[in-house]
């Protein structure tokens, strides 16, 4: 049976290939723009290195937003030799000669198959963003010019940005990304627009015109009218028109003191994105972001007035996701895809992956996981002391944060793991323990919890108890911390100023 069409916003948890596969149906979406993880901070030859030897392998161990030529990826690339149309067969066959069985191939193959299908669920007046480094770009674009024909390429967009200049050792300071675009078909949406000249001094810098004054004090330059012919034009008029974009960005990225920053690694500006998303699509079109990150794509989708899809294939993303969309959208109701909903479904994510698990249960109660990396698939590294996640909160007048620390378990609990907590709690000088536990907890459990006693604030003098435990079963009915109400755990993003018009639907299906 294949898939329905998807008419509601909608986010989606697990690998985007099988999401695309099973729900994704044909040609039903208007606009891709995608950023797969792709480490290249690193010594470049490492990624061409034969995966078969110890010391690369030792190597590889250290990055894990890499992909590795292993079962996966094998199985791809044999289903592109012989399921895909010969050109891609041909190609891909052909990059393997070249490249080898290494990183960086498998990083490709990962990429061609998953393309793919993004050509496949593409209207046919829809476009694709294809965002990258130099260190791949150039395979990237002979995979795209396969897939999508190298007559639907548009554009290779430098986004090029600011930094620190670094000392030069044997190669210029890196400054820009790269944008790939490609269209459907030859009729795919376009919005030619242009950016508003900040002044009349940057219109007659970039235009190299001279600026005249007429006798009525008007100030116009003389432009070229064809055939040799020039016309007096007045700037209150020329700069009405801005200026156009051309295919090199000039956009700083997100540093620390960004308000829009979160403290997601690869967090792009919301700007990058407008900019993509009123070019090549319009209000009520669907945007897909099979690898959304930290959601500045489905933002930048939500504050235009246009329907999204996105994809994560971790629970820290997506929870990540919604708390952003909640702060920049108040109102918003979200549902989200292939979460687990129940107790069997909690049961099933803690058989197959404990991190997951681990992630998942902490944004229930919307905490943070200490020593975590965002977009990251791996658990915390180091020894936890016995903390898996971190709520902070105001509690006084000094505004010094108090620290609520939560400890998730998937398997069998105990009442030794309370009086750990508690001793974890008081190490620490935190102000709460919570402790989540997908079993029932034992009576004494809950007495050893009991005999904590109290956390009291200092203004208002409430009284909250020093350990709670928390059920998966009660959070999934609703259950909250029993705390202070001023609380923050990721860096909370800005309530989104909406585009005249372009008001978003907040029911999320």
């Amino acid at each position: 049976m294949s898939p329905q069409p998807i008419t509601e916003n909608t986010l989606f948890y697990g690998d985007n290939l099988n999401i695309l596969r099973e729900y994704i149906s044909d040609e039903s979406v208007d606009l891709i723009y995608l950023d797969p993880p792709f480490n290249s901070n690193r010594n470049y030859n490492v990624l061409f290195k034969d995966e078969s030897g110890i010391d690369s392998e030792a190597q590889i161990t250290a990055f894990e937003d890499t992909w590795h030529w292993n079962e996966t990826a094998q199985e791809a690339y044999d289903y592109l030799v012989t399921q895909s149309s010969e050109r891609i067969s041909t190609m891909i066959g052909a990059l393997r000669t070249a490249i080898g069985t290494n990183q960086m191939m498998a990083y490709l193959v990962m990429m061609a198959i998953r393309l793919v299908e993004l050509h496949r669920v593409l209207k046919r007046t829809g476009s694709l963003y294809l965002h990258c480094d130099p260190t791949a770009s150039h395979y990237l674009k002979i995979i795209l010019d396969t897939i999508f024909g190298a007559e639907n390429f548009r554009n290779e967009i430098i986004w090029h940005y600011s930094g620190w200049n670094a000392r030069l050792k044997d190669a210029l300071n890196s400054r820009h990304d790269v944008i790939l675009f490609y269209a459907k078909k030859g009729d795919q949406i376009f919005n030619s627009f242009a950016l508003p000249w900040e002044s009349v001094e940057e219109y007659v810098k970039i235009r190299k015109q001279k600026v005249l004054t007429d006798e009525e004090g008007k100030i116009y330059v003389l432009s070229d009218a064809g055939g040799g012919h020039r016309v007096k034009r007045y700037l209150d008029e020329a700069l009405k028109y801005g200026r156009p974009v051309d295919d090199v960005w000039n956009m700083d990225k997100l540093n620390n003191s960004s308000k829009e920053k979160l403290g997601y690694p690869t967090q792009k500006p919301l700007a990058l994105l407008e900019r993509i998303i009123q070019a090549s699509s319009n209000p009520g079109d669907i945007i897909l972001d099979p690898f959304c990150g930290c959601g500045t794509t489905i933002a930048a989708a939500q504050k235009l007035g246009r329907k999204w899809i996105g994809i994560d294939i971790t629970h820290l993303s997506i929870a990540l996701q919604k708390y952003r969309l909640e702060a920049m959208f108040p109102g918003i109701k979200l549902e989200v895809k292939r979460e687990p909903t129940d107790i069997d479904g909690a049961k099933d994510l803690a058989k197959n992956d404990r991190y997951q698990f681990q992630w998942w249960a902490l944004s229930l109660i919307r905490a943070k996981p200490l020593g975590s990396q965002e977009g990251s698939k791996e658990g915390k590294k180091g020894s936890d002391k016995g903390i898996d996640g971190v709520i902070t909160f105001i509690d006084d007048s000094t505004g010094k944060p108090k620290r609520v620390l939560v400890q998730v378990k998937s398997g069998h609990v105990k009442s030794g793991d309370i009086r750990d907590l508690r001793g974890t709690v008081e190490r620490e000088n935190a102000a709460i323990g919570v402790f989540i536990t997908l079993e029932t907890p034992s009576k004494d459990m809950i007495t050893e919890a009991v005999s904590a006693g109290y956390y009291e604030t200092a203004w208002s003098y409430q009284k909250y108890p020093r350990i709670q435990i928390k059920t998966i079963a009660e959070l999934l009915k609703g259950a909250k911390v029993d705390m202070p109400s001023q609380y923050g755990t990721f860096k909370q993003a800005q309530k989104a100023q909406m585009s005249q018009g372009e008001q978003p639907e907040l029911e999320i299906q």
